[in-house]
């Protein structure tokens, strides 16, 4: 943990650095995995890690390619399933990447076969490819809960470093914001989505172990003060995508695991809810404050003048509405993969890719987009009314459902997130946590 502290530390003072710690980092997982005998724990751990590093490591320009993250996540859980194999029920997954291969042969058919191609299917394809991975390798696999909060803490750790790197980068927020669109100058000079999603990502995993405590208490205090800073630095983004689905994975996780508990433990519960409350109250003043009451105007959908934006979605509804209407003129193969953008131009004249998934399941993959989103939806939902138990199902699979909603799969996170709901979680000798005073780790 305070190593990564003196990452991100590093990082502000000497960039290029970051080259070299990503492939240290590369190393040393690899290391891990073909040395310890666990191998199962230390699949998972690296590629935990390469998740919640993905977005500093792009931040920094420590990759080669732009999609190493997902590629690297990739390779880890293959090496996995060389070495573990996977349940045959999985192969489920391997269909849903097949349904999306028409609408690669659709674009060849309507594109020159050159680099630009092999760019767009590489570009729209790692997605899915991370999923189907990381859904194969995880799905009927049974995990301690020790094991998946270990898992939680690698993801934790690259994040600390980023968040440390992003204030650094700009100490004085208020000279940088002009308006209340979202902007890089306030996200490490990085995409502000994808550092609201994965900081959101954050929040809720640190959120959670407020409610199941560390046994370190100055553990438990340092990340607890990371939670705090996580939820500042995803609201000052001004991306409201990540933020919004941090919050909902919290409600949802705090009405399952009040649900659970003993009667005693509900009360501790409702007093640390109370506790966060206050903080929220303070984190958003003290946005406020600092950006002169701009991101209060970005919240309630106005501009810098106050003045109240006619469109909530910042246009993302007219690409829905275009990714529907394309789907009806072409309802049996769509598009093609990547052929959307092209679609919004003839059509809306608007030059921009949309960042939504779902829709463009739907306008690129035709009828093959439906079957590929029922298998993710339904087979999940089947795996967990057979019993397998997750305290983390519902909101890591609220994650996947709305971080494609609105950010796509451009990063790994959804992709890796929606496998772990697939674990089967072994909460030890007692059957499940409802039959503990306190879940402590």
């Amino acid at each position: 943990m305070f190593f990564h502290v003196g990452i991100g530390l590093l990082a502000t003072a000497y960039r290029p650095a970051m080259l070299i710690y990503f492939l240290v980092v590369v190393v040393y997982f690899l290391y891990r995995i073909f040395v310890l005998p666990n191998k199962q724990r230390e699949v998972l751990i690296a590629a935990s890690y390469m998740v919640g590093a993905e977005v500093f490591f792009r931040m920094t320009k420590a990759y080669f390619l732009y999609e190493t993250g997902k590629y690297m996540v990739i390779l880890f859980l293959l090496i996995g399933m060389f070495y573990q194999g996977f349940k045959r029920s999985s192969l489920t997954y391997f269909i849903y990447f097949l349904l999306l291969l028409p609408g690669v042969y659709i674009s060849f058919l309507n594109q020159e076969l050159d680099n630009s191609f092999r760019q767009t299917i590489l570009f729209n394809l790692s997605g899915p490819l991370c999923l189907t991975a990381a859904a194969m390798y995880c799905y009927g696999r049974s995990l301690k809960l020790q094991e998946l909060f270990t898992c939680l803490n690698f993801m934790i750790y690259p994040l600390i470093s980023m968040t440390l790197y992003i204030y650094f980068f700009n100490i004085n927020i208020r000279e940088v914001i002009t308006g209340t669109a979202s902007t890089s100058e306030t996200s490490g000079g990085y995409g502000p989505n994808q550092v609201a999603t994965v900081l959101g990502l954050g929040t809720f995993i640190l959120f959670s172990r407020f409610l199941i405590p560390y046994k370190n208490k100055m553990v438990h205090l340092v990340m607890m003060f990371m939670l705090l800073a996580f939820a500042h630095r995803a609201i000052i983004t001004f991306s409201r995508g990540g933020v919004f689905v941090g919050a909902i994975m919290v409600v949802v996780f705090t009405i399952i695991y009040y649900l659970i508990s003993r009667l005693r433990t509900k009360f501790v519960i409702t007093s640390r809810i109370v506790a966060v409350a206050g903080a929220c109250l303070a984190i958003w003043t003290f946005s406020v404050l600092q950006t002169g009451g701009l991101i209060a105007n970005r919240y309630a959908n106005k501009d810098a003048l106050g003045r109240e934006k006619e469109d909530v979605t910042t246009g993302r509804l007219d690409l829905i509405s275009a990714d529907f209407e394309a789907f009806s003129k072409y309802p049996v193969f769509g598009l093609g993969v990547g052929r959307s953008t092209k679609f919004y131009e003839e059509e809306l004249n608007i030059e921009i890719p949309s960042h939504n998934e779902i829709s463009r399941m739907f306008s690129e993959h035709g009828f093959f987009g439906i079957l590929a989103l029922l298998v993710l939806i339904l087979a999940p939902l089947a795996s967990k009314f057979t019993g397998r138990k997750n305290i983390y199902f519902y909101p890591f699979l609220i994650f996947w459902l709305l971080t494609i909603a609105h950010s796509s799969m451009r990063i790994a996170a959804p992709a890796f997130i929606y496998g772990l709901s697939l674990l089967n979680i072994d909460y030890g000798k007692k059957e499940t946590p409802v039959r503990r005073e306190q879940i402590e780790t």
